[in-house]
């Protein structure tokens, strides 16, 4: 098969990745110190058809199109079988490296969003009217990079529940969290006043502290909306055990689109 898109074509990167080109070699120099050169096809006597840079590119122009295998492989001249291996041993090397220690101060925010997934061994009927898993997402106040995000969890669970089942609490654990009001039963979350059951109102400070929690917690909406410019994340259809690892390599890409 005649490939139609390479790394090599410079003009090709941005359209089908979000990246600018001197972002995507960045990449494949992050993705190469991890060891991506060093990982085999897995077929004896055979090597990669494509190179790191190709198989880098060929994830995140899967994650950015949500092309299915049969399209994106005869996009870079293999079979859809080896797109599948490239993204099962490139794609988990994009994933967001490890929180570094970061100020006792530094607020972050956390919030869930359903991604639509066609795996029901995890994937459960939600709000949305479709089978979804809950992806917990953090984010720094201050920078709006990513810096954690939750194993997915059932669609159909709150959360509440989520953010403590899916591993994001113990991530973001020292450090002052804000989120919505649907974060009720953990104690360590700041979230807005309530309104009194006897159905009176806020006082005057209240109400202009929720004003601001508003403010602030709606950048991570922003993040997350920027992240489902990666089509994947509005229907995933690989099975439910990669998701983590791909909700994180767009967490990934996302911080690199927004830092350079």
């Amino acid at each position: 098969m005649v490939q139609v898109i390479a790394a090599s074509r410079p003009e090709w990167i941005a359209p089908f990745t979000g990246l600018e080109p001197g972002q995507f070699r960045k990449l494949v120099r992050l993705v190469a110190k991890r060891g991506g050169d060093e990982i085999a096809d897995g077929r004896p006597g055979r090597q990669w058809a494509l190179p790191l840079a190709d198989r880098v590119l060929l994830v995140a122009t899967y994650w950015r199109t949500n092309l299915t295998m049969r399209q994106i492989g005869p996009l870079f001249g293999v079979s859809h079988s080896a797109a599948h291996r490239v993204i099962d041993t490139i794609g988990p090397l994009l994933a967001l490296a490890p929180v570094r220690q970061r100020r006792v101060d530094a607020v972050a925010i956390v919030d869930g969003t359903l991604v639509p997934t066609r795996d029901h061994r995890l994937a459960t009927p939600s709000k949305n009217y479709r089978y979804s898993t809950n992806v917990q997402v953090a984010i720094d106040a201050e920078t709006r990079l990513v810096i954690a995000t939750g194993d997915p969890q059932p669609g159909s669970r709150n959360d509440c529940t989520v953010y403590r089942d899916s591993g994001i609490a113990e991530a973001l654990a020292g450090r002052p969290v804000m989120a919505d009001g649907g974060y009720q039963g953990n104690p360590g979350v700041v979230m807005p006043y309530r309104k009194p059951r006897d159905g009176s109102g806020l006082p005057e400070w209240k109400e202009d502290l929720n004003a601001t929690h508003r403010t602030i917690r709606a950048r991570v909406e922003h993040v997350l909306s920027r992240m489902k410019n990666f089509k994947i994340l509005r229907d995933y259809r690989r099975a439910a055990s990669t998701l983590a690892d791909t909700v994180s390599g767009i967490g990934h890409l996302h911080n690199i689109l927004l830092a350079d």
